[in-house]
């Protein structure tokens, strides 16, 4: 079958497709149920191996050319990722080595791997219109309702139902493009972790045990750094009798697919507004509603905002032992950061009243950053206190010349002794010298 033959052979076993469907759906829903997804997609299989029954059928009796079993296999496929996929990007989606996928209209699409190369593969559209269909499909499909993406709403930002996230841009950049990030909803864990090279055993029990503690940490790094998979290898040292709320831009930290760990806990998820502008439902408005939830603990999956000020006010007021993550390059930038996030909310403080609030708030702050290709904890910093314009703090971890994290200065008596009631020794940091120990 030439190149000709095999695209109208796509285009018509899409519509046959297509047809199936309906039909199967309205006959479903005239009895009272619906298809599932694995029935829709035998349906899909069901109609592509009557349709090339029939192409086979024809082409003996016309004496042309029979498709060979290679073509019906990559029609098929094609046929059904377009109807009940997401079309060209499905089988990027399906590739368990890619983590990354950046699309700019009609270029090279570039991918991550999961060992962090980089490598650009052919474009999976032929022009700019198509890429932008190719998101309104996937938008029209949103579990949280549809999403516009047109030069009015020129962004899409939405959850795949795999947990990846999708972020689209039109109009205000030369072409259209977008970027997928897949999320990998393994079991994380400080052991997994530990052999992996990211932290030293005595780093892995000092965070056990600063969880058990019901101690307040951020994960501060880059993008792409592994903040996430730390943030929910912490989570998984919650004991299984807390209630856990979430709090997130999108599903990403995955607690649902390990309820066995975390059997009492609910996610929240914000949400934009609808096509007539109405519904949003922001970080911040999901702060305050988990609040009214009876948590143990609270986790925000990223805080990037307005949320941080209440997110603060919880911490500080007993729900000890949450978790958030954020954007910054060091254990010290992120109270600068986390201060200009709660300028945000308006509440026209004066900095040593944030700095107050944040130190009351917050008693740990660990930074994880890529080295040499790997990721690696390269700092802890306890926060001790506030002295006006800035904080008082100790950091209790610094990165060797390797890149990883050892005992560096002494932690508070306090903290020691709250950590030594939940099994950590803390040997290696006591012989470090009192000297020197704020940084």
């Amino acid at each position: 079958m030439n190149a000709v033959d095999t695209s109208s052979a796509l285009q018509d076993l899409i519509a046959q497709i297509t047809s199936s469907l309906i039909d199967q759906r309205q006959q479903r829903r005239a009895a009272g149920s619906e298809l599932s997804a694995l029935e829709e997609n035998e349906v899909a299989r069901d109609t592509a191996r009557q349709f090339f029954d029939q192409r086979v059928t024809q082409s003996l009796l016309t004496g042309s050319d029979t498709p060979s079993f290679d073509d019906e296999t990559s029609i098929t496929k094609s046929a059904i990722d377009a109807v009940l996929g997401f079309g060209p990007l499905q089988r990027l989606l399906d590739n368990p080595v890619i983590t990354d996928i950046h699309v700019r209209g009609t270029s090279p699409v570039w991918v991550k791997h999961t060992d962090g190369s980089r490598h650009e593969i052919d474009p999976i559209v032929s022009t700019d219109d198509e890429l932008i269909r190719l998101v309104r499909n996937v938008a029209s499909r949103s579990r949280n309702g549809e999403r516009r993406f047109d030069a009015a709403t020129a962004e899409c930002n939405l959850c795949l139902d795999d947990g990846s996230r999708l972020f689209a841009v039109m109009d205000v950049s030369q072409q259209p493009s977008l970027v997928i990030r897949k999320h990998q909803f393994h079991l994380s864990s400080l052991e997994e972790l530990t052999r992996g090279g990211l932290m030293t055993s005595n780093v892995r029990n000092f965070l056990r045990a600063a969880v058990l503690a019901k101690r307040n940490i951020i994960v501060a790094g880059g993008t792409g750094s592994g903040k996430t998979t730390l943030l929910r290898a912490l989570m998984n040292e919650i004991p299984f009798y807390e209630r856990i709320i979430t709090i997130e831009d999108a599903f990403e930290l995955g607690l649902a697919r390990f309820a066995q760990l975390h059997p009492d806990h609910d996610a929240l998820q914000s949400r934009a507004a609808n096509i007539e502008g109405h519904g949003a439902i922001h970080l911040a408005d999901l702060t305050r509603m988990a609040l009214r939830m009876d948590p143990d603990r609270v986790v925000v999956g990223e805080v990037r905002g307005a949320e941080a000020f209440p997110m603060l006010l919880a911490m500080s007021q007993g729900n000890n032992g949450s978790m958030c993550t954020l954007h910054a390059d060091s254990t010290r930038s992120a109270f600068s950061k986390l201060a200009a996030y709660v300028s945000m909310a308006n509440t026209g403080l004066p900095i040593d009243v944030v700095n107050l609030l944040l130190a009351n708030a917050l008693h740990l702050v660990v930074h994880i950053e890529l080295v040499n290709g790997q990721r690696r904890i390269s700092s802890i910093r306890e926060v001790v206190d506030s002295d006006g314009p800035r904080i008082v703090s100790n950091e209790l971890f610094v990165a060797n010349g390797s890149g990883s994290a050892e005992a560096a200065f002494p932690m508070t008596s306090d903290l020691r002794e709250l950590l030594a009631t939940h099994g950590y020794d803390d040997s290696v940091n006591a012989q470090l010298q009192t000297a020197g120990t704020r940084r």
